[in-house]
Formats: C-alpha cells, structure tokens, sequence
C-alpha cells in the first residue's frame, strides 16, 4: 500500500483504489480527510480528530471507525456510517483488513484523568497507536512512531521500537518538534531503534 504522511500524527494510505486515513485532527491539513472512503480515529483530542473535517468526509461519503468517545459525537447524524470499535475487535475498511490493540492515552500526568485510545493495525503489517506506546503482540513491518509529545521522551520511544522489532519506522505526532530538533530525533531513532528510521515530510510518500 502507498503511504502518505500528512501533518502532526495523520495518515493516508492507499491501496486498490481505495483510500483509508488515520487521525485527521487540528494539527493536519484543512483537506487531510477528504476523499477518503474509510476514516479511523484513535482518540478524542483535538490534534487527533477534528470533527469539521470528520463530518465533512461522512458527508461526502466516508464510513468511520473510533472509539465510543468519538462515535457518539458523530453516529446520530451519520446512521450506519459511524462504527465503535475496541481492543480486539477486527474489520475490514475500504478493502484494508483492521485490527484494534490498546484501551487507554499514555500518562500525560498522574493528576490527569486518562482518556481511551485505541491503536489500528491495517492489513497486518502498518501498525498506528494513536496517543499510546502500545505493542500490538503481533509482527509490524511498518511502526508509525509518536516520536514527541507531552507525555513521552525519547527513551521510552526507543524501547518502544525495539520491543515492537519493526522492519520501518515512520514518525508520526511530530507537530511539535522545530527544524533543529528533528535531526537530532532522527539520528537516535536510527542508531538505537534497532530498525530502518524514515521521516517522511507531509505531502511526501513510500510503499509499504
């Protein structure tokens, strides 16, 4: 399938003439969702989903799939076309085959309430954790990495990299980090990750 990186922690990726996206929120580009048969979301907050954006590709014919959070702000005025889904669920979106890992949003904090996060792991081999560092217990080729958000550090993405044993990382949740910073991300994911490291700038695309 071709992958396309699209701003902050969003993705579209294509395959048969089908076009799936993930987490098209407030941090990705105005027309991130648009086009897309299939829209998966793997959280409530803002750079993740982006309900404009959302509901504009249902109108133009998406099907979605999320968590109950997100699905209920959505499913009365889409019937049929929202789907909730959970850890261990399995589906099939536009032609790609999907599986569902994770249930919580990693620790921002502990004075935090922690939210639901799910993760998608599409036509086994591209796995997307959304706002977690879950480790899906099945073989990724393809691991899009969170590589800086409030509630990570470089260390734990590094262990998480190696614990998942990726052929390919791609950076996602990325909006945050300057020019100057991005090299020195990229040099540790790629000498310690123990797997091949790509940063795909948005617009820009490889097959997977």
């Amino acid at each position: 399938m071709r992958l396309t990186k699209k701003k902050h922690s969003c993705v579209r990726l294509e395959k048969d003439g089908a076009t799936l996206v993930v987490d098209p929120g407030g941090f990705s580009e105005e027309d991130a969702a648009a086009g897309a048969d299939a829209v998966l979301i793997t959280h409530e907050h803002a750079d993740h989903y982006d309900e404009g954006r959302v509901r504009a590709a249902l109108e133009a014919g998406a099907e979605v799939w999320t968590l109950r959070s997100v699905a209920g702000s959505l499913s009365a005025a889409f019937p049929g076309r929202v789907h909730t889904v959970g850890h261990g669920d399995t589906f099939t979106a536009a032609g790609f085959d999907v599986q569902v890992h994770g249930e919580l949003h990693a620790v921002i904090h502990p004075d935090l309430p922690r939210i639901t996060n799910i993760g998608f792991l599409v036509d086994g081999s591209l796995f997307h954790p959304g706002d977690a560092l879950t480790v899906p217990g099945h073989a990724v080729d393809t691991l899009m990495v969170p590589v800086q958000a409030p509630w990570n550090k470089i260390s734990e993405v590094i262990d998480y990299v190696r614990e998942v044993k990726p052929r390919l990382t791609v950076d996602i949740h990325d909006a945050l980090l300057t020019d100057l910073a991005r090299p020195v991300y990229d040099r540790h994911l790629g000498t310690l990750g123990r797997a091949d490291h790509e940063r795909l700038d948005p617009g820009q695309s490889t097959d997977v």
